[in-house]
């Protein structure tokens, strides 16, 4: 049941969200098999190609928050805190949601999805700069480092396995013998193809 619902959301929004992790690369994977809204009968079953801008505006409100496991109150705060920053605010708003430190977990493949990476900070299973770090909203910087606290944890059981394959984004460097991740820069987000209208975000809240 549980799977199901997240696989409708990615089918709602039309794109792959990857909630499921392993299962979103592979044959399993909802949008392979029915790429098309959920409910409703077939000949409804369509994606809108003309939006209204409050439309697309809260499409992309809602998938951001999916993709970055954020509430409302917490994108609202990213957005905040990316206005008040040098340079273009949707893309200070794109790298500040890239350097959150759950999201460079999943980056960094310590975890199989953002969600579990969400879920194991919150437990303090990770340790930032040498220092216990149970909070994923954290954004990073150049030069912050990250480790596992507790290797032999379940969690954990295969991830020299997991991560053999492992291509991280240019931005993170992944020491895969230690399981180390550095932030090594601030990410290029031209480079990352990130498939999200931070614009839309921006106007949505400057309102």
């Amino acid at each position: 049941m549980i799977i199901d619902a997240k696989c409708k959301k990615c089918r709602a929004y039309g794109q792959k969200l990857f909630l499921k992790g392993e299962r979103c690369f592979s044959s399993k994977c909802a949008m392979n098999k029915r790429p098309f809204p959920p409910g409703g009968t077939k000949a409804r079953r369509q994606y809108k190609k003309n939006m209204s801008i409050f439309h697309i505006q809260l499409f992309e409100k809602q998938k951001i928050k999916l993709w970055y496991c954020l509430s409302e109150k917490q994108l609202k705060r990213f957005y905040n805190i990316s206005i008040k920053q040098k340079g273009s605010a949707p893309e200070n708003l794109a790298k500040n949601l890239e350097k959150r430190m759950d999201n460079v977990i999943f980056h960094l493949g310590f975890t199989k999805s953002k969600y579990s990476a969400h879920q194991a900070v919150n437990h303090g299973m990770f340790l930032l700069n040498n220092k216990k770090h149970n909070i994923g909203s954290t954004i990073l910087k150049p030069g912050d480092v990250i480790t596992i606290r507790n290797k032999n944890h379940k969690l954990f059981k295969d991830i020299e396995q997991t991560i053999k394959d492992v291509t991280v984004p240019a931005w993170l460097e992944l020491d895969k013998k230690e399981l180390k991740g550095t932030v090594k820069s601030d990410p290029n987000i031209s480079e990352l193809n990130l498939p999200y209208d931070f614009h839309s975000i921006i106007e949505a809240y400057s309102k």
